[in-house]
């Protein structure tokens, strides 16, 4: 195997090449498809299906990100061994010695022979081929702009710097159009059929000195470039793509009408809107989109109206440049309120929180938003005595940095303490506040007023607590409480969060399917 391998290399690199390139295109199909079918409609055609199977619709990033790693991997592979059967074009064209690959590299570029080595003379370099065919031009460009998608999708750059991602990512289109172009040129060649008939490759090979000669039965072979393929692995996915773009600019051009503007602590805008036809459901999201700031950008905002009103709302928090600016338009109080345009709503794995007995939910900074959302929907179904809330206690966590970001939903608060009070379930709902930034002087002022009925802080009957929360302590408590309960966890907060609040699911999961089961849920967008 091996001796064959080392006297076959050629063949060994061109078959590389090739399973490189379908497995390349393999994963293209699954990353148009991935763009072609937004994760909400997606995840609204599975909603028959049990809630484990549309859990994985949860992991849409990750499943983008590890194909975009796959396409690397492969573009280089598929880049490397075709570096190599040029060098080896190269050699051939240049080689006087008569053999076989030397008299198979000179046959003739006319159009009445076909022939094999794209490299037409001895002085033609890799560097001229590459540059001048179809395959090696439109295969620098969707090579460059594989680069500048990936190095500008960066964490650090996406968060820093989001424009670049966004404008960069976009690039995408220029990516898809030379990949479908890209086999055109022929550069990959096979034996024709009629020619395999006449000449047997094996045998013929053996005898390529004599192919002119009549007693050998053999003539020169004849050779086509192989079918371009990559078309119709991205003809589907893209037809798809330009459905829902066509659809999602039908949607963001209906009039929005901006119903209330709320400035609220710590530079959060609160805005509250009203569009003809519009539905959602808890924890959902919109994309936002301000023409006088730019056309082109849209960014995700989780929904915090619960479905039950009849408006629906938002938090912006500045934390970038476009948001910053947007807050600043909204300030201006003697200009006209700027035009908005909204497209969705889309799905999160929020949807899903009333389908479990008891729910965690976990909120860093203005990562409460999606839990706001739920909070209020859960007061409305109080309100009209819902009986079919499957749900029956809540665990709400909200950790902030800053003392005045918890003025944002206080009032929400309040309303649900009360509520329960009065309806007799205070333990409906167990909420702890925690505020990770302070002073001395002021947890000073706090113990000395712990007594009080009211926090001094957000004034309500829970007390704000300074640090973060001891998680091993709280499943603990939580599977304790409830042992024979399917316990849903949502988070909308930062990914080192994440990994402790998934670390505790597994741990304080039973190994018993009947006794407390721990799922974690994540938002991503």
């Amino acid at each position: 195997m091996v001796n064959w391998v080392v006297n076959h290399w050629f063949s060994v690199l061109f078959l590389v090449a090739w399973l490189g390139l379908n497995v390349f295109l393999f994963v293209h199909a699954f990353l148009s498809f991935e763009k072609a079918t937004k994760y909400y409609y997606t995840r609204q055609i599975l909603g028959f299906y049990r809630s484990t199977l549309r859990k994985q619709l949860d992991h849409n990033l990750s499943f983008h990100k590890l194909v975009g790693y796959m396409i690397c991997l492969h573009t280089a592979i598929h880049i490397i061994a075709h570096l190599f059967n040029l060098e080896r074009y190269s050699r051939s064209r240049q080689a006087t010695d008569g053999s076989l690959a030397s008299i198979l590299s000179n046959l003739p570029h006319q159009e009445n022979y076909s022939w094999l080595n794209p490299i037409q003379s001895p002085n033609t370099t890799v560097v001229y081929v590459t540059f001048t065919s179809i395959a090696g031009l439109t295969g620098v460009i969707i090579t460059v702009a594989l680069v500048l998608m990936v190095t500008s999708a960066m964490e650090f750059i996406r968060r820093s710097y989001f424009e670049v991602f966004w404008y960069t990512h976009h690039i995408f289109i220029i990516y898809f159009i030379g990949l479908g172009i890209h086999g055109l040129g022929g550069i990959v060649r096979g034996q024709t059929e009629e020619s395999m008939a006449e000449n047997h490759p094996h045998k013929c090979a053996e005898f390529f000195e004599k192919w002119d000669d009549p007693a050998s039965h053999c003539k020169p072979p004849q050779f086509e470039g192989l079918p371009a393929e990559s078309w119709k692995w991205i003809l589907a996915p893209g037809i798809l793509y330009i459905f829902e773009r066509i659809l999602r600019f039908y949607r963001s051009q209906q009039k929005v009408v901006i119903t209330k503007v709320v400035m609220h602590p710590s530079k959060v805008l609160e805005l509250q809107m009203h569009k003809h036809g519009f539905s959602m459901e808890v924890g959902q999201y919109i994309f936002v989109n301000c023409p006088s700031i730019s056309n082109l950008e849209w960014h995700p905002f989780t929904l915090t109206s619960a479905p039950e009103e009849d408006f629906f709302s938002i938090h912006i928090r500045a934390v970038g440049d476009w948001t910053e600016t947007l807050i600043r338009t909204f300030e201006k109080q003697y200009s006209p309120v700027p035009r908005i345009q909204v497209d969705g709503p889309f799905g999160t794995a929020s949807e899903d929180v009333f389908q479990y007995e008891v729910a965690v939910l976990v909120g860093a900074g203005i990562g409460v938003t999606p839990f706001a959302s739920i909070l209020k929907s859960i007061w409305y179904k109080f309100q009209h005595a819902d009986q079919n809330l499957k749900t029956q206690k809540i665990y709400f966590y909200w950790i902030c940095r800053e003392m005045g970001a918890f003025a944002w939903f206080n009032d929400l608060l309040a309303s649900l303490e009360q509520e329960m009070e009065e309806l007799g379930k205070v333990g409906f709902l167990n909420y702890r506040l925690f505020l990770t930034g302070w002073d001395s002087n002021f947890a000073g002022h706090a113990a000395l007023n712990f007594d009080k009925a009211n926090d001094i802080l957000t004034g309500l009957k829970q007390k704000t607590f300074f640090g973060r929360p001891k998680w091993d302590n709280e499943f603990s408590t939580i599977a304790t409480a409830h042992p024979k309960s399917a316990v849903g966890v949502f988070l909308c907060g930062p990914q080192t969060l994440a990994k402790s609040l998934s670390k505790c699911c597994r741990q304080y999961s039973s190994l018993d399917p009947r006794k407390v089961q721990f799922y974690f849920n994540k938002e991503n967008f």
